[in-house]
């Protein structure tokens, strides 16, 4: 007999993560089972850490049978801790978050009545944001977004996303950069899924650093979003 896939899941991208990954994963628990009851898991996808993180999420996983860790033996970046994310995923419903948990999982409650209508549910970004620069960033980038791909949201990059079965196991993408969820989007849309946006209040992360709005990791997304217009060029010629 087929295993029987558990009702609700969520993904962990983590790198060096070790003071978020247990307040984490025990904030994921209270939600997951009061929404799920025993029928859920918690993916922690370890990008080649170099603090203490795998360390933890192992000890984790042991205690909790509702936990799995994947282990990447070399860091192969957000984009590409999101792909494994999503192929370890079983659930019927999978939801991705950061580690250092940008908002509250509880929208995970308002996010599941979406689905009636929609295939996957996206978080947009309310409230408090990272100063004047990373508003800037971020108006640019969802412009260019929109411009280039017809993906007409509000946040693009928001890391707070929830998809059905159907959008998971077709999904097929390739970015190793931050430009992944832009990706995904894109993709969801070329393929006839429907988009549904939930405002969220962003809560910023009180330890740990991110380094997703550093110069190098801007060039990197540049980098991904010239290759996937490639990719859907060369897709188009071939059809």
């Amino acid at each position: 007999m087929a295993e029987s896939r558990p009702r609700l899941g969520i993904f962990f991208p983590m790198y060096n993560e070790e003071e978020n990954l247990r307040p984490s994963v025990v904030r994921a628990t209270e939600v997951l089972s009061s929404l799920a009851g025993d029928s859920y898991e918690i993916v922690i996808v370890d990008d080649a850490s170099r603090d203490r993180t795998p360390q933890i999420a192992d000890q984790v996983a042991a205690a909790d049978p509702h936990v799995r860790v994947v282990h990447h033996p070399e860091n192969r970046s957000l984009g590409g801790a999101i792909q494994t994310g999503l192929a370890a995923s079983r659930a019927e419903i999978v939801v991705y978050t950061d580690g250092d948990l940008p908002c509250d999982l509880n929208k995970i409650r308002e996010a599941l009545p979406l689905l009636e209508h929609a295939d996957l549910v996206i978080g947009q970004r309310s409230g408090r944001r990272e100063g004047p620069l990373r508003v800037l960033y971020s108006f640019a980038y969802n412009r260019l977004i929109r411009l280039l791909f017809g993906v007409r949201v509000r946040d693009v990059n928001f890391a707070f996303k929830v998809f059905t079965r159907p959008v998971v196991d077709s999904l097929r993408v390739e970015s190793r950069s931050g430009f992944i969820d832009a990706e995904i989007l894109a993709e969801c849309l070329r393929q006839g899924y429907r988009l549904a946006e939930l405002p969220v209040v962003y809560t910023p992360r009180v330890a740990g650093v991110s380094t997703l709005a550093s110069p190098k990791r801007i060039l990197e997304i540049l980098r991904d979003l010239r290759a996937y217009r490639r990719r859907r060029r060369q897709r188009r010629e071939r059809a």
